[in-house]
């Protein structure tokens, strides 16, 4: 039958009722869970829910995105139930008198993609058993090519004084074959769990581990009151981070570009470069590893 998730054997479909039982509360850390067959952007669904109103605690997750979104709008198409795609809305801006959590400072808005980087390279490190790291700020690489990426995007609240909801969508590749993987305008080339010989590429487990491993993630930053330091969260990031160290061409949003050798991340998050004219803090860029 043509456009049946069961023609494809290697990608057989989620199951929306198996996924709320293990991620939904009161037994899982997830408020509400959507799972669609398709969609234009998993991180425009959650945007719009977020404008409605939406509570803190959903994710929408897609068998297929048609317009997925990157840095700088990028756009991408991925196919049926070849990857995961899904994104969680948080509000990091809201106290949460029964968890104990203060409202974090908007400063602190910036590690929340660095989080879910984190979260990543947990999730499959476990379930897929590969040795994967960051490219400064979120990208997924294996052997050297990009298997995943984070998107944050802020919303907007009605009134100035409200803080913004925060959007968290990640596109994570798992059975793409050679010839179905996206083209990177910056040259990096991409990968999937599957090329990469990964001991399991089963999407209902891999998806569970990341949700679990975000929901983690992000109780403990909350706890520490946004703090990255105190929360563990740096120096887990600066454990995967395969940036650090490195020689780096960096270009930056506004067209220039940035050569020299990354030495960190500070404590909001920016990348530290040693360049020509001095030391840089950089807050936004694309970063490819100079060989």
């Amino acid at each position: 039958m043509p456009g049946s998730p069961y023609t494809d054997l290697d990608r057989p479909p989620l199951s929306a009722a198996r996924l709320r039982r293990a991620l939904v509360a009161p037994h899982g850390p997830w408020r509400r869970l959507e799972l669609r067959a398709e969609t234009g952007s998993t991180n425009a669904d959650v945007a719009e829910a977020a404008r409605t109103g939406e509570p803190e605690g959903l994710v929408v997750v897609a068998e297929r995105q048609t317009a997925g979104r990157g840095r700088r709008g990028r756009v991408w198409q991925s196919p049926p139930r070849a990857g995961i795609a899904a994104s969680v809305l948080l509000r990091p801006g809201e106290a949460v008198a029964e968890r104990g959590w203060s409202p974090v400072p908007p400063a602190g808005y910036g590690w929340l993609p660095l989080l879910a980087g984190v979260a990543l390279v947990e999730a499959v490190a476990r379930l897929a058993e590969l040795d994967a790291g960051l490219k400064w700020p979120n990208d997924l690489l294996v052997d050297g090519a990009k298997c995943a990426g984070v998107l944050a995007e802020a919303v907007p609240a009605d009134g100035p004084a409200q803080p913004p909801a925060i959007v968290v969508g990640i596109g994570l590749n798992v059975t793409l074959r050679a010839d179905e993987l996206p083209e990177n305008p910056t040259g990096l080339p991409a990968t999937s769990l599957q090329l990469a010989g990964a001991t399991a590429t089963d999407r209902d487990p891999l998806l569970r581990a990341l949700l679990r491993a975000l929901a983690d993630w992000y109780d403990r930053w909350r706890s520490a009151g946004g703090d990255a330091v105190a929360s563990g969260l740096r120096d887990a990031y600066l454990a995967a981070c395969a940036t650090v160290g490195r020689q780096v061409r960096v270009l930056l949003p506004d067209g220039r570009e940035v050569r020299g050798t990354a030495t960190g991340v500070d404590a909001d998050g920016q990348l530290l470069v040693d360049a020509a004219d001095g030391p840089l803090r950089l807050a936004a860029g694309d970063v490819l590893h100079v060989r």
